[in-house]
């Protein structure tokens, strides 16, 4: 794929994610990751960790490889293709990869029952779209936290990464990362069945958000913080509070955004970014739902710009 390709592959992808958003489960190839996934988790009857842990590899191993070729069996087929259908139909598949359009109207959903004070349907839309915690508890204020940190991870989980991987290669990277991704959300959880299961897809996700999600917090930080004219706080609430998760990746992007919004995210008995900062509210959570927008804008831009040199080196 040509540098000139890649970077109409990518804007057409993103233009399709601003009108179109995500398609029905059924066409979606996430979805077909998740049905290979669960079919993986079903397979594994094993009672020993060592056990469990060896198919849980095996889960990653194969579907990475099976993604990846499919990724570098579409790139090939494209070559037979009119130039505008090759395009579309690489613009389709990497646009799967990520979503924008859907994040900010799941968060905007939150924000529009928290304006109406309608709190069940602010949990109800927060537990359906964004985090798996226990959401029925939780205050207006608590709600806004637990989605403003759900936005800014996901820019990075969700866009950020995919376009990185993109980037460096192609559509079989891109791929490659959202099945590991989807896979560290199905399984990476520390229960008794999946603990050591889950553990392979939890560590290679670690590892390929590496750069993405400290790259996530530096967009944020150089982009937004400026206009909302606090830079030098929200360096230092980032760069004090990155390594309070359990998380080595989430965060950086959690933490920018406490800092760049001058407000405290907080998960109870787990952690509290940007201490010393105000409790979020519906401002906080509008705010960082045009954060998503500006850091993905500028993504793009830095993505092309990535693209152009990488393919040239």
């Amino acid at each position: 794929m040509s540098e000139v390709t890649a970077v109409c592959v990518l804007l057409i992808a993103v233009v399709l994610d601003g009108v179109l958003g995500d398609p029905p489960n059924s066409l979606h190839p996430v979805a077909w990751m998740g049905r290979f996934v669960g079919w993986g988790r079903r397979r594994s009857q094993a009672t020993q960790n060592s056990v469990r842990f060896l198919q849980g590899c095996a889960v990653v191993a194969c579907g990475a490889v099976i993604v990846a070729t499919v990724g570098v069996l579409i790139q090939i087929a494209c070559r037979q293709f009119p130039h505008w259908l090759a395009l579309l139909v690489q613009a389709a598949v990497l646009k799967s990869t990520f979503s924008v359009r859907s994040l900010a109207g799941a968060a905007g959903s939150v924000a529009e029952a928290l304006s109406i004070e309608d709190l069940n349907t602010a949990r109800h839309q927060v537990a359906y779209h964004l985090v798996s915690r226990d959401v029925t508890t939780l205050d207006a204020s608590q709600l806004s936290a637990a989605t403003i940190e759900s936005v800014a991870e996901n820019t990075s989980d969700s866009f950020i990464a995919p376009l990185f991987y993109f980037v460096v290669a192609g559509l079989p990277g891109a791929l490659l990362y959202r099945f590991v991704n989807t896979t560290d959300a199905m399984l990476g959880y520390r229960t008794q069945e999946l603990e050591w299961f889950g553990k392979p897809a939890a560590k290679i996700d670690d590892l390929l958000n590496l750069i993405p999600s400290r790259l996530t917090a530096l967009v944020m930080l150089m982009i937004y913080a400026p206009y909302v004219r606090r830079t030098n706080p929200a360096i230092a609430v980032w760069w004090r509070d990155h390594s309070l998760t359990a998380s080595p990746n989430a965060g950086h992007p959690m933490s920018a955004a406490a800092g760049v919004l001058g407000i405290v995210l907080e998960k109870q008995d787990h952690y509290r970014l940007g201490e010393g900062q105000p409790l979020p509210g519906i401002r906080s959570l509008q705010q960082s739902i045009a954060m998503l927008w500006t850091t993905a804008i500028a993504a793009v831009v830095l993505s092309v710009a990535g693209l152009l040199m990488w393919r040239t080196l």
